[in-house]
Formats: structure tokens, sequence, C-alpha cells
């Protein structure tokens, strides 16, 4: 079976939020760069701590399912909103 000639943008070599790597890699299929993968090892060490706050249950409910759909965490949702509305602040 012949393989499809479809063209392929290439990776950029750097992503500058964590956001547009988001959204390059959810309309891209690993697939198509399996073979520039390679194995890695790193050490991530996360100096954040949580903070805890209380939704209403049908804003919680809403936010889950936006996350499932995009395929991230709650939290990392509810950052990003909250980022985006903080930097629109007076």
């Amino acid at each position: 079976m012949q393989k499809s000639k479809k063209k392929i943008e290439p990776i950029p070599d750097e992503f500058k939020t964590i956001m547009e790597a988001s959204n390059f890699w959810d309309t891209h299929d690993i697939t198509d760069y399996w073979d520039n993968t390679k194995e890695m090892n790193f050490k991530v060490s996360l100096n954040k701590e949580p903070k805890y706050i209380a939704l209403e249950e049908s804003i919680a409910r809403k936010a889950f399912n936006v996350a499932k759909k995009k395929h991230v965490s709650i939290e990392t949702l509810v950052n990003l909103w909250l980022k985006e509305k903080l930097s629109t602040a007076k």
C-alpha cells in the first residue's frame, strides 16, 4: 500500500506559549511526525502551590465539560480563562 503524499507543515522550532503548542497539536497528527521524534530525558521541578477556590456547581460542571472537549484538565482550562480575563482587567 502506498503512503499518502500529503504536505506536512513543519513543526515550529519553538512555541512561545503552551497554548500555541496546544493549538498546533490540536490541528496536527503526531503520526505524521513520528519519524522526527526521539526519546528525551529531562527533570521537571514544579514549585507551584495549589490554591483552592469554590465554584458554583453549574459553573464547575460547564467548565468540566468544556475541558473534556478540549482534552485539557479543568485546572488548565480555568487558569487559561483567568489569565485571559485578568490580562484585560483594568
